[in-house]
């Protein structure tokens, strides 16, 4: 436990956005899963996709996950969508 109060202070803070962003990475990994298994169904499949889009945008941009991998992310999705498609 740290003795300095700044260093506290520092602990609830982290801890604070250590809930929040594994609230988002969640939400993020069910939002992929959800556009996945409506593609494969065919029901709602655009509306599901772009739910997942703008999410991996959100946590790329408020930095729960780095911009590049909110990227990759969204081109290997995006893939994954058109090869179901077909």
């Amino acid at each position: 436990m740290a003795n300095i109060k700044s260093q506290i202070k520092r602990n609830r803070q982290n801890e604070k956005r250590r809930i929040r962003n594994r609230a988002v990475r969640s939400e993020l990994r069910t939002r992929v899963k959800t556009a996945l298994t409506a593609a494969e169904t065919g029901t709602d499949a655009d509306v599901a996709a772009a739910a997942a889009m703008k999410q991996i945008d959100k946590a790329g941009n408020k930095g729960v996950i780095h911009t590049n991998t909110a990227a990759r992310r969204k081109s290997r999705l995006q893939k994954r969508l058109n090869a179901s498609a077909d």
